[in-house]
C-alpha cells in the first residue's frame, strides 16, 4: 500500500485544492493531509480566515482525502511527517519548499519518501486570495450601485 501525504492550509477550500487532493491521491492508494494550524498559518502566511478545527473538517469530507489531521506547532516541521511515515509526499505548486531538499531532510531522518511537486490549475479563482479580491470587487461594485441608487 502507497501511502500519500499532501499539506496545506486549506483556508477557502477551491478547486485549486480539489485538483492538488485528486492528483496527490492518483499517486497512491492512501492520501493523509496534514491541515497547518492557525499558528503555523499565521507565521507563514497569514492570518486564517476559517479556523483550524472548520478547515480540518471540510478536509476531511472532501472524496479523495482518507485521513485529515492537525499539524502540530513547534520548530519540527518533520515530526508529524515522522509519525505518519508516508511514501509519497505532494507539494503545491506555490509551496515553499524544494523537492530535493526535503527529501535529503527526510534521509536524514531515517525516512526514504519521494516528494513530488503538484503542477499549477489554471483558473481564475483557483487560489484564496484571488477568490478574496474576486469577493471584494463585488463588494464594491455593490457599494457603487447602492450610491448611484440612492441620487
Amino acid at each position: 500500500m502507497v501511502r500519500v501525504l499532501a499539506t496545506g492550509v486549506f483556508d477557502i477550500i477551491h478547486l485549486g485544492h480539489l485538483h492538488f487532493l485528486e492528483k496527490s491521491k492518483s499517486l497512491g492508494d492512501e492520501l493523509i493531509v496534514i491541515v497547518a494550524t492557525d499558528n503555523t498559518v499565521r507565521k507563514r502566511k497569514h492570518e486564517p480566515i476559517t479556523p483550524e478545527n472548520m478547515r480540518l473538517e471540510l478536509v476531511q469530507g472532501l472524496k479523495p482525502v482518507d485521513l485529515a489531521v492537525l499539524g502540530k506547532d513547534g520548530a519540527d516541521i518533520y515530526e508529524i511527517v515522522t509519525e505518519l511515515s508516508p511514501d509519497i509526499i505532494t507539494i503545491g505548486y506555490d509551496q515553499p519548499f524544494e523537492p530535493d531538499k526535503l527529501e535529503e531532510d527526510l534521509a536524514k531522518r531515517g525516512l526514504k519518501v519521494k516528494v513530488v511537486r503538484m503542477p499549477h490549475l489554471d483558473h481564475d479563482l483557483d487560489g484564496t486570495r484571488k477568490i478574496i479580491r474576486k469577493v471584494v470587487e463585488f463588494h464594491n461594485a455593490d457599494k457603487k450601485l447602492a450610491e448611484v441608487e440612492k441620487r
